[in-house]
């Protein structure tokens, strides 16, 4: 079988410097948004997965609606790691409009894979790759007749041709083909034929597998692939929430739409065919907010899903469920900002946005999931905290963790578990009140952890009820503007923050050894698998460092202690100003000088290699002082 790659019309001896391995390298493939190109992509990730190999997809897309450049990278790790990889090992370019970039993209003894139906341009052609040409256009010609099929099967034709390229079992991607189109039984034939045709094409005409290659293992064990704003829906629907008020903005619409889905299945009462959730698109993010206070309130557990320009619509509101204390649930997939920004690339931007949303002394509990077990996880339990705390919750994922598929543990659900639903007074317990000469008062903190107890509307015919509102009360919710009651009012809010730190998730621990370093690294949502893996990578090199992902804000004492062990704390953040480095010397009062910043906010999801790269430059900068 030949060994030669052609390139135009000319030939050339597969590059003898050709990357090498074996379920270790990363793949992308450059399309046109709008060309059917993400199905076939993603069928091709799904097929390694189903290989037993852990991987990780990357959908780089952009805020049109079609015509434009789009990429789509899956790594492949056997080691585990899961975050986006620096550098491409395969090429697939099927976009001339970014082809120049594409090319340059590539490793050295990497591969690309291009349409040869048009001959490539000279200028892009370097010595140190190896080209593989696939006439795509011309075998859809012959093939097809119409002009979206010949579009829709060139993508299933790449497809295949990287099953003979790469090794993979072409058995997996047929009983892919059938579960995708399970009850369109008359699609599948014609996928797997298109499948068939880049297989027996790269099998004929080049060396099969290539240098790079991918070899069965049983690495995933039972997880899954799902992505985080479908993992958030279901939680939602699990954590008891049964209204929804909502506007939809990149990246998180899925939210909502995700839980609309599995209510439909979930919420439905098989006996009377009752729908017993109600989802309210409001006219703009400001309305949406209201609907949820409105019905959290009521006493229906309520939530709304957004982004960044809806958080900041929503500051007003926000500090109204803080200061009357309802509670209230919001999942923030966060974008890049300021304004629009770039609303379909990923960053850690809202964190100090949300901590501190609204105008005057305002403080919300945060929870950052790191993969979509935790999005289900955090989501269903914020209903928990937000009643149990009785005010805003906020659920910080963001576009990379929300938009695309990551391997997760499965979900988990005790059919056994009760919703807490906090200090909540019954009938009875407001006539037991009455009768031992004590009066109801909404925000009388009797027990002194600033959490006070509160009635549902209608629970009592004449005793519980009081008036909310957002200006200045005292303890039996009567209109005052009375500093000192003011103040006392504003220190128990406190004081109800400070005992939040009891509920809300623990930071995790990743030692470096057996003793604690003297360096330690800060790290939380998706910086989370690129820190994990950079940890390794410094290791490697003699540097050890301790690390603390931290799960929630207000930080406990955990955080602290882990500072305060620590002589330098590097905190690995996605945002341009270090908001969460800004909040622990902010909370924590810790030395600015302590916490050297990390930083990645181009919009892509950071890398191992970027933060290894940062630190080292600031620990030689270290010492040459």
């Amino acid at each position: 079988m030949s060994k030669v790659i052609k390139v135009n019309n000319t030939s050339s001896e597969r590059n003898s410097a050709s990357i090498s391995g074996i379920n270790e390298f990363v793949v992308k493939f450059a399309n046109i948004n709008g060309t059917g190109s993400a199905s076939a992509n993603n069928m091709f990730a799904k097929a390694v997965f189903r290989m037993g190999l852990p991987i990780s997809p990357k959908n780089i897309f952009p805020s049109n609606i079609q015509g434009l450049p789009t990429w789509y990278e899956v790594r492949v790790s056997e080691k585990g790691y899961l975050a986006r990889r620096d550098g491409i090992d395969i090429m697939v370019a099927m976009n001339p409009q970014s082809l120049a970039g594409d090319v340059a993209s590539v490793l050295p003894g990497g591969y690309l894979l291009y349409d040869s139906t048009k001959t490539i341009d000279l200028r892009l052609v370097r010595n140190d790759i190896t080209y593989i040409g696939l006439p795509l256009t011309d075998i859809c010609r012959r093939e097809y007749k119409d002009a979206r099929q010949r579009q829709l099967f060139k993508n299933i034709i790449y497809v295949g041709a990287l099953a003979a390229l790469l090794d993979i079992d072409f058995t997996v991607l047929t009983g892919l083909v059938s579960d995708q189109f399970k009850g369109k039984e008359k699609l599948i034939a014609p996928n797997i034929h298109a499948l068939e045709l880049g297989y027996q094409y790269a099998n004929k005409n080049f060396s099969c597998p290539l240098s790079i290659r991918i070899e069965k293992r049983d690495l995933v064990g039972d997880k899954i692939l799902i992505d985080g704003n479908s993992a958030s829906g279901l939680g939602a629907v699990y954590g008891g929430a049964t209204v929804v008020g909502w506007y939809p903005i990149t990246p998180s619409t899925s939210v909502i739409e995700a839980f609309e889905k599995y209510a439909k299945r979930l919420r439905i009462d098989p006996g009377t065919g009752a729908i017993n959730y109600a989802t309210v698109q409001a006219e703009d993010e400001i309305a949406a907010i209201g609907i949820v206070i409105g019905g959290a309130w009521n006493g229906a557990r309520s939530f709304t899903a957004t982004s960044g320009p809806g958080v900041s619509l929503m500051g007003e509101f926000l500090g109204l469920a803080y200061f009357a204390e309802i509670p209230v649930v919001l999942v923030d997939v966060q974008r890049a900002g300021p304004s629009t920004g770039m609303p379909t690339r990923t960053q850690q931007s809202d964190i100090t946005a949300a901590a501190y949303s609204s105008h005057g002394d305002t403080k919300h509990v945060l929870l950052f999931p790191s993969t979509p077990k935790e999005c289900f996880d955090m989501t269903a339990d914020a209903f928990d905290l937000a009643e149990r705390l009785q005010t805003p919750v906020m659920v910080m994922s963001d576009l990379d963790l929300g938009m695309n598929d990551h391997m997760s543990e499965p979900f988990e659900w005790d059919d056994d578990r009760a919703y807490d639903r906090g200090k909540v007074l019954s009938a009875e317990q407001l006539d037991e009140l009455s009768a031992n000469g004590k009066k109801f008062g909404r925000y009388l903190d009797v027990d002194n952890d600033g959490i006070c107890y509160r009635t549902f509307p209608g629970a009592h015919p004449d005793k519980g009820s009081f008036f909310t509102r957002g200006s200045s009360r005292d303890p039996y919710a009567v209109y005052t503007e009375d500093g000192a009651e003011y103040v006392a009012n504003m220190e128990r809010l406190i004081r109800k923050f400070e005992t939040a730190k009891e509920y809300v998730p623990k930071p995790e621990q990743k030692l470096a050894g057996k003793r604690a370093s003297k360096r330690g690294v800060i790290y939380y949502g998706t910086s989370a698998a690129a820190t994990e893996e950079a940890i390794d990578l410094l290791k490697e090199k003699g540097i050890n460092l301790d690390g603390l992902r931290v799960r929630a804000f207000p930080f406990n004492k955990d955080v602290e202690d882990f500072i305060e062990k620590h002589d330098t704390v590097f905190v690995v953040e996605q945002n341009r100003d270090a908001q969460l480095r800004s909040m622990l010397i902010n909370e924590l009062e810790v030395s600015p000088k302590q916490l050297p910043k990390v930083l990645n906010y181009d919009g892509s999801p950071i890398t191992a290699a970027c933060i290894c790269e940062n630190i080292l430059e600031q620990l030689t900068e270290k010492e040459a002082c």
